[in-house]
């Protein structure tokens, strides 16, 4: 959040979608959000992990990640 923060970016856009297959030059340039990068990275993670230690430390931090998006919406929707 910060780093978005730091370049300007929205911490949330609810007209953009996630960008898939995307060069590294259009991950960084491209118009994005904190929330998207969830999207676009961070909850791609769990499924590239190569040891077992990895995969189930990975799963927890998942969940985690879930539930942030989950309170987020709720509060950016006015529900919480």
């Amino acid at each position: 959040m910060a780093y978005s923060g730091h370049i300007g970016r929205p911490i949330h856009d609810p007209d953009l979608q996630p960008r898939e297959n995307m060069t590294l030059e259009e991950y960084r340039t491209g118009k994005s959000s904190a929330i998207m990068h969830f999207y676009e990275k961070l909850l791609k993670l769990k499924d590239m992990m190569n040891t077992a230690a990895a995969q189930k430390m990975a799963e927890s931090r998942h969940h985690f990640l879930e539930e942030y998006l989950d309170q987020f919406y709720a509060e950016w929707n006015a529900k919480k």
